[in-house]
């Protein structure tokens, strides 16, 4: 590409967006200063509030009396059924991502069958969670979003996805928001998902459904992580001014030749951030590149470029310059509020529809508005320039400035009959959306502060402040499902971070103490052979593990049946013992033949095999010796552990016999399956029913742990052999292709590298289904779960 040839056609297609944004603006203005929309809103208000200002009904004191808090989404779902009021609720919150996010006039006949198809079918899954009486519903869990990459056949996109939003979230600058960067990338996922399933029919062949949704949650991804990565990071502080003009340059190269540069000498503190982010976005900017037809990349550049320099531009401005004029203030927004979904179509390579394009223009200065309304407080703390800051600022000495508010009004009156055409169902849903915000923003802020914002704010328009303050008293059935979604997914991915990092401190905390526990002392007149074993017993011991047995058995004892942790740590030594020593007779020569173990040499390395045995046999030992001095708890229930625990030893030696019968065999994936369970997942059920066992719970919770421990097991051994095959041997802490120099059969050998990610998903599934069984929800299984399928090492 001819990169002064490309300036000049990027910097052209800006300033035709400049242009078309002037004259929206223009048109805008003038009704402001003609008040020519006032009386028409007041009109559509009095349509509107007919069917939304209702007399007592006795349909709601049966349902319930009063109306649900909506964060507790299955009792609201049945409150709206209850009172006849979920078809309406779904209709409008489905015509309005019909109309914010795809752009479509809902007057159109094929728009309204799509409507009213997804509210039905919407209305069946809420109503269906309802009647199975789950926990509240989790939106975006991998389990739930694995499940429903399989419906569609497109499980690996699913796995990739996943895989990426999890490195983003580990590598964001701590300084960004992680929950709020997931939060976006989401959303532009669906929204990008959501443009391409609109554009399939029931005679779209199967193979081309698959590839579209494929590669549209790949260039969701790909194009949602200019937020967090171009935005967020240009308007944070962290880069210094020199990195984020270095950083703007390359931006604005790769738009305009369509390559990105190389990183290149990087001029500031911030390059292990940049070099991450710089390898991400260069992978994303790529692939949407490649997907473009021919005829349709120089759109998709133009388009990117109108985006990024829009934005450029207001991140420019400072609140300390009192000279911005209205046009400053406002063509940007109009130009990058309209870019950020013009776009969408552009990263699809869809063709071009004219009606789209100009219901999506006018559109998004609305949306903008509203959310620097709801924002304005935190962006005026933040010093950053937006219509209502400057407004709120500058009112006083600059009466040339255009009241926010006011235009906000404005563009509702001209989406409404300019747009949309006097649309019933599209005035129903904008006006909706308004008076919801505002209700929002009143429940958000207080009586008394919000009645301070609309004094400063609507004052202008009393007439229309009238009507509008009076539906927002009294008019009801303003919610949507997105508002309601994006509480639960806030709420959820908050929960989800505060719960983590207790997993991720507990299991710091326990392992440390486990670690101090395990030692095993000698006595001053302990026989010199004793002490040798002892010797290499500690040695085993004091490898770098990760101790998850007995952290397990401590959270479920400790925690979850409130059994006292000075009782149960003879369980927990026992635990690690036993284990410990399951990994000495597996590194023998005449077993797996490891040299290394934890980052350390293995005993027989270090001593022989034969002392390696004996310490082995030493551990077991002492393990039911730990065992047996459980003194605090019913001595029928300590030996009901202790033969449980022997029953387990078994099987556990049954599965090692297996899979050194299986060397250099090719194994069936049953027969893997089986082995994976009495090798790996027996320790995974031993360390939760043991101390349930002493807590002596029901047979049915049990089962239900067990069924978890089965599939969670499993999906630990895939994960390992999948870090066997493709792992980093400096983070693994042992050479990786073990597995395949020893011929070993594995999920990977047998399944491939995808299959087996597949089948790790499955049993990840499998065992999120039997957490969900148990009494109460335990969060430290659910982390425990991801962390089985998520880790490095």
């Amino acid at each position: 590409m001819n990169q002064p040839k490309a300036e000049a056609n990027a910097d052209e297609a800006y300033r035709l967006a400049e242009q078309k944004a002037s004259q929206y603006f223009a048109k805008l203005s003038q009704q402001l200063v003609n008040n020519t929309h006032i009386d028409a809103l007041i009109q559509d208000f009095r349509i509107w509030q007919k069917t939304h200002i209702h007399r007592w009904n006795w349909l709601s004191w049966f349902a319930g009396k009063r109306k649900p808090d909506a964060n507790d989404t299955q009792k609201y779902m049945h409150w709206l059924s209850a009172t006849g009021k979920i078809d309406d609720y779904l209709d409008r919150s489905i015509s309005y991502i019909y109309m914010r996010d795809l752009g479509q006039a809902l007057d159109n006949p094929k728009t309204k069958d799509k409507i009213q198809r997804i509210a039905k079918d919407t209305k069946a899954y809420f109503m269906r969670i309802a009647s199975e009486a789950q926990r509240q519903a989790d939106y975006i869990s991998p389990a739930a979003l694995y499940r429903w990459g399989q419906r569609e056949q497109i499980e690996e996109a699913v796995i990739w996805v996943m895989d990426k939003l999890k490195h983003v979230a580990a590598n964001i600058p701590p300084e960004l928001d992680a929950a709020q960067a997931q939060r976006k990338l989401i959303k532009i996922i669906l929204g990008v998902v959501l443009h391409v399933d609109d554009e399939l029919t029931e005679d779209t062949p199967r193979k081309e459904r698959i590839a579209k949704l494929d590669a549209a949650i790949r260039l969701g991804y790909s194009y949602g992580l200019t937020y967090p990565f171009v935005d967020d990071l240009l308007d944070s502080q962290v880069l210094t001014t020199q990195e984020k003009e270095q950083y703007s340059a390359m931006i604005q190269q790769a738009l305009h030749t369509g390559i990105v540069p190389d990183l290149g000498e990087w001029k500031g503190p911030q390059l292990e951030v940049i070099r991450y982010v710089h390898s991400e976005l260069r992978e994303a900017f790529e692939y949407i590149r490649d997907y473009q037809r021919e005829e349709m990349r120089h759109t998709f550049f133009e388009q990117s470029y109108v985006f990024f320099q829009s934005q450029e531009i207001d991140r420019g401005k400072k609140l300390s310059n009192a000279h911005y004029t209205n046009e400053d203030l406002y063509i940007p927004i109009i130009i990058k509020s309209a870019s950020s979904r013009l776009i969408v179509r552009s990263v699809l390579s869809a063709p071009e529809d004219e009606g789209f394009d100009l219901r999506t223009f006018h559109y998004g200065i609305y949306n903008q508005l509203a959310d620097d309304f709801a924002d304005m407080f935190d962006d005026m703390q933040a010093e950053a320039v937006t219509p209502y800051t400057y407004y709120l600022k500058y009112r006083d000495l600059r009466p040339d400035l255009i009241n926010p508010y006011e235009l906000y009004w404005a563009v509702i009156s001209f989406l409404i009959h300019d747009v949309y055409h006097s649309n019933a169902k599209a005035r129903e849903v904008i006006l909706d959306r308004a008076i919801n915000g505002l209700k929002r923003c009143r429940e958000r802020l207080g009586q008394a502060k919000y009645d301070e914002v609309m004094t400063i704010f609507a004052s202008g328009q009393p007439e229309l402040n009238h009507v509008v303050q009076q539906m927002v008293r009294k008019a009801d059935d303003v919610d949507f499902l997105d508002k309601l979604l994006r509480d639960q997914v806030v709420l959820q991915l908050s929960n989800d971070k505060q719960e983590k990092e207790a997993f991720q401190q507990t299991i710091r905390t326990v392992r440390e103490q486990i670690n101090v526990e395990l030692q095993i002392d000698k006595a001053a007149e302990e026989l010199d052979m004793k002490g040798k074993l002892m010797d290499a017993a500690n040695y085993s011991l004091q490898g770098d593990g990760k101790r998850l047995r007995p952290i397990l058995t401590w959270v479920m004892g400790v925690q979850e049946y409130g059994l006292s942790e000075s009782a149960i740590m003879p369980l927990l030594r026992s635990m690690e013992y036993m284990h410990t020593a399951s990994l000495i007779f597996d590194d023998l020569p005449t077993q797996d033949n490891a040299e290394t173990r934890r980052g350390r040499s293995t005993l027989h390395q270090l001593h022989n095999s034969a002392t390696a045995e004996l310490t082995g046999l030493f551990l077991i030992q002492r393990a039911i010796r730990e065992q047996s001095s459980l003194q605090r708890f019913d001595a029928q229930t300590v030996l009901k552990l202790i033969q449980y625990s022997a029953m387990k030893a078994e099987d556990m030696c049954m599965g090692q016999a297996m899979d050194l019968g299986s060397k250099g065999k090719l194994l069936s994936l049953e027969e893997l399956n089986t082995i994976c369970f009495y090798k790996t997942g027996i320790a995974f059920e031993a360390a939760l029913v043991m101390p349930a066992i002493l807590a002596e719970v029901k047979d049915e919770e049990i089962d239900a742990l067990k069924t978890f421990a089965y599939h969670a097991g499993i999906a630990f051994q895939i994960r390992d052999d999948l870090l066997d095959y493709g792992g980093d041997q400096h983070i693994l802490g042992k050479p990786a292709g073990q597995d395949e120099r020893n011929n070993n059969s594995t999920f990977v050998s047998i399944l491939g590298e995808t299959g087996a990610q597949k089948a790790m998903w499955e049993h990840y599934c499998l065992a999120a289904d039997a957490l969900r069984q148990m009494p109460k929800p335990i969060p430290f299984l659910k982390h425990l779960l991801d962390y089985l399928v998520g880790r490095e090492r």
